[in-house]
């Protein structure tokens, strides 16, 4: 019986954990516009308060599904990013840059950056303009 209890109490503490997940790059597919995910630069994932994960192909997926969420909380919001491709990082601190000499998978050429230094590198190479989270929600809800 003890056994019982310590199995199930390990599966509950597993199954309700609220950390972000690894991408399967070419097997996840985007739980908003249902393509299979395969761009290691431009993915990312909403955690939910209850500890549901849900993937996307591109930033812009994460923030239309975040508009649709009615029945639950998103809690955390991971991004990869352009300079170490599969990588999660946190998109609330993440930097974006907007450069159509960056192609992203939807089309909306947002690429993450974990710094605005960082970011602002790459813009002298590729053009473009810097948002921060509150900037690019703004962005994209217009």
């Amino acid at each position: 019986m003890k056994k019982l209890v310590a199995i199930f109490s390990i599966i509950t503490l597993v199954s309700c954990s609220k950390e972000k997940q690894p991408i399967a790059y070419g097997e996840d597919s985007c739980d908003f516009c249902k393509m299979t995910i395969v761009d290691q630069i431009h993915g990312a994932e909403i955690v939910t308060d209850k500890g549901k994960v849900y993937k996307f192909d591109a930033l812009e997926c994460l923030i239309d599904f975040k508009h649709e969420m009615s029945k639950e909380t998103p809690e955390q919001f991971f991004t990869n990013h352009y300079l170490a491709p599969s990588e999660l990082i946190s998109a609330k601190t993440a930097v974006y840059l907007i450069s159509e000499n960056i192609p992203s998978p939807m089309g909306e050429f947002i690429t993450a950056f974990p710094n605005r230094e960082e970011a602002q590198k790459v813009q002298l190479e590729k053009g473009g303009a810097i948002y921060t989270w509150d900037e690019i929600l703004d962005q994209q809800q217009n």
